[in-house]
């Protein structure tokens, strides 16, 4: 079969302290990077046959302006916004603006930590959240947004 359109794009957002992955409390986030994490993205994202952008930011105003610039652009986010999770509203403003599916991914179980983390401005927008699994989260969800957007092709 020849394809005549480009695979979706996935647009994969990482917000604050994401960039020290390896490095930063490798007890509770592992020792894999974020490189390493994006790598196992993309493969995983060809075998779907989804085009996967990845970027991570540490300022909360530049992660906002990469969600609008989904809209239109991206078939879906998966999003690991760090600590704005649990203080950005405007985060979640953007995600609804975006009006493409998002799914919230955390590497540590946020409920098993402390009670701020508990909760998550993001999964009001969030069609579902993965945490706690590690790296494997980002595999997951890239799994859930091909079935949301073949769903939705299906539609």
């Amino acid at each position: 079969m020849v394809r005549n359109r480009p695979d979706p794009i996935i647009s994969i957002l990482n917000g604050p302290n994401l960039n020290m992955l390896g490095t930063r409390q490798p007890e509770l986030y592992g020792t894999e990077t974020l490189a390493d994490i994006e790598a196992a993205c993309r493969t995983h994202g060809a075998s779907l046959g989804l085009a996967v952008e990845f970027s991570q930011t540490n300022m909360e105003g530049e992660l906002v302006t990469r969600i609008q610039q989904c809209r239109g652009h991206a078939a879906g986010i998966i999003i690991n916004a760090g600590a704005y999770t649990h203080t950005s509203v405007a985060i979640l403003d953007a995600l609804l603006a975006a009006e493409v599916p998002a799914i919230e991914v955390h590497l540590s179980n946020i409920h098993q930590r402390d009670s701020f983390r508990h909760h998550s401005y993001v999964a009001k927008a969030a069609k579902g959240m993965i945490c706690g699994l590690g790296s494997h989260g980002y595999i997951l969800a890239l799994d859930a947004l091909a079935r949301l957007i073949k769903g939705n092709a299906e539609a």
